[in-house]
């Protein structure tokens, strides 16, 4: 069977959650640590809603019946940032390496395109050259460092600031 890439909805919100907690014990790349996501699932329901509600995308990727990936586009809610989107991509391990990533992005400028959004920008570790790759790849350019932005493993982490015009 073929993975899909959709819109998440309410309907997804327990299997999004699991797969956000199952991303958190695979990668160090993302935010949370192991465990430290204290969600529930109502909360996750509400977390959903108000992505739809402020015009955000949230894609999911999902493989049978389990979600296996997903992309945030949360766009700016102000005047002056809203044709701005910041981004936010997981895709489980077992599932990385099949061109997963380079689908989201695709569907999320489509998104952009008509949503009238002119900046996407994401930050990420200036060591996972993976996910750099990927970015540059989709024609991101890096536009700067955040310098001991993060702590993982008891030591500081600096992240690229990333961006693309479309």
């Amino acid at each position: 069977m073929r993975m899909i890439i959709r819109e998440c909805n309410n309907h997804d919100a327990e299997k999004f959650l699991q797969m956000l907690q199952q991303l958190d014990k695979e990668t160090k790349f993302m935010l949370f640590e192991p465990g430290e996501r204290k969600t529930t699932v109502e909360q996750m329901q509400k977390s959903i809603e108000s992505i739809v509600k402020s015009n955000s995308l949230q894609l999911v990727v999902e493989d049978k019946d389990k979600i296996v990936g997903f992309l945030l586009a949360r766009r700016g809610t102000l005047q002056r940032n809203k044709h701005c989107a910041y981004v936010v991509i997981g895709i489980l391990e077992k599932y990385r390496g099949r061109k997963i990533g380079q689908r989201l992005f695709m569907k999320m400028e489509e998104w952009a395109k008509i949503s009238d959004i002119h900046r996407l920008e994401l930050t990420v570790m200036t060591h996972n050259k993976a996910a750099i790759k990927l970015y540059e790849k989709m024609g991101f350019k890096k536009e700067g460092i955040k310098e001991k932005s993060l702590v993982v493993d008891g030591k500081f982490v600096d992240e690229f600031y990333m961006a693309k015009i479309i």
